[in-house]
């Protein structure tokens, strides 16, 4: 058998899990037309399915229950949406006048720096390579461009929310027919489902408190598009670490330009830190527990990845899709030692093994 002599074997072994790796790759790439809309849809419909159980368990009807809870989420995206939609086009009008301030400041800091060190700099560096009119242009309608193409989607992610959420109402059954009776294999399944729906929820709902808080810190702030830093803020919380410094580069240079001083913007960012500390660092480990977390280095290697297989879309899913493999490898007893190397910390107790009997709280393996 081959697989027999690939255990004799580690190279070939190894070898065939790359190639295998690359196929994958290729494989989420070459469909990405179809995983994508379908992995939104599968979040959406996870973040939805208590509420639709909830409303069979009160004698709803499901198709009822699913009616409203698809309802729900188009009225939220639709409102995010709506709010967005009215600050880009006055952000592109904008951007010639912001390309002017961004200039002049980076001029006075050329200068500033060359009668310090007596040096030529501002000739050496200049403004004209950095801050581009038209750069700022193109990146405001290619920001338009993708918002454009994902609501293009948004009826095919509903019909498939629509579906996941109709087939999970029967899907416990199947799988327990699948498993001969034992409710083994169901319980496995409701326990990934179970920690999935946790890490999303909690993960949403500081997500919104943080764009929410920030986007009224930016109003007190005397800042444009506060609705629209905001909702960048609630988008990129979904990042750690590297999501919450991105969401707060735009405010700070926005605080930069209209201000143009430096203890403004340090009081932009001194509440950007503050609230990105509180909830990412307090609130949301209490609320999740430290196994629902990932390696930093995780972190940054997973938003590369998925930006390289789905682009700017599948960055921003990206944790969310890692914690979900994660989960399930947790739930898988010969995978488990992946999900330890990508967990946040080792584990507490024991030293698990490829394929080990036991979980970190002593649980035998599923």
């Amino acid at each position: 058998m081959i697989f027999d002599r690939s255990e004799q074997h580690p190279g070939a072994r190894f070898l065939l899990m790359l190639a295998s790796g690359v196929v994958v790759i290729w494989g989420l790439q070459f469909a990405q037309a179809i995983l994508l809309p379908f992995a939104l849809a599968l979040f959406l419909a996870i973040l939805s399915l208590p509420l639709v159980l909830g409303l069979i368990r009160r004698r709803v009807p499901g198709a009822v229950a699913i009616l409203l809870a698809v309802t729900l989420v188009v009225g939220v995206f639709g409102l995010l949406g709506l709010l967005a939609s009215q600050s880009l086009p006055e952000l592109g009008t904008r951007a010639e006048r912001y390309q002017v301030a961004l200039q002049a400041l980076w001029d006075g800091v050329l200068a500033n720096l060359s009668e310090r060190f007596n040096r030529p700099l501002d000739e050496i560096l200049s403004s004209a390579e950095f801050f581009q009119t038209n750069q700022l242009v193109s990146l405001v309608q290619s920001t338009v461009t993708r918002a454009t193409i994902v609501l293009s989607q948004a009826f095919l992610v509903l019909l498939i929310m629509v579906f996941v959420l109709a087939e999970a109402t029967v899907f416990p059954a199947k799988l327990r027919a699948l498993s001969d009776g034992s409710d083994r294999g169901e319980e496995r399944m409701a326990k990934v489902v179970t920690e999935i729906q946790s890490y999303l929820g909690i993960k949403t709902v500081i997500s919104l408190a943080t764009g929410l808080l920030l986007g009224g810190f930016c109003w007190l702030m005397d800042l444009d598009f506060p609705v629209l830093l905001g909702l960048v803020a609630f988008a990129l919380n979904y990042i750690p670490t590297v999501g919450s410094i991105i969401a707060a580069v735009p405010a700070v240079l926005l605080s930069l330009i209209l201000h143009g001083t430096v203890g403004h913007a340090l009081g932009v960012m001194t509440g950007y830190v503050v609230v990105n500390t509180v909830f990412g660092n307090i609130i949301e480990p209490n609320l999740m527990g430290r196994r629902l977390g990932l390696s930093p280095l995780v972190v940054v290697l997973s938003l590369l990845f998925w930006n390289f297989v789905w682009g700017p879309l599948g960055a921003l899913l990206s944790v969310p899709l890692t914690m979900i493999l994660k989960i399930w490898l947790e739930n898988t007893q010969d995978l488990r030692w992946v999900a330890v190397l990508l967990d946040k910390q080792a584990p507490a107790t024991t030293v698990l093994e490829v394929g080990g009997p036991a979980n970190v709280d002593g649980d035998p393996g599923v």
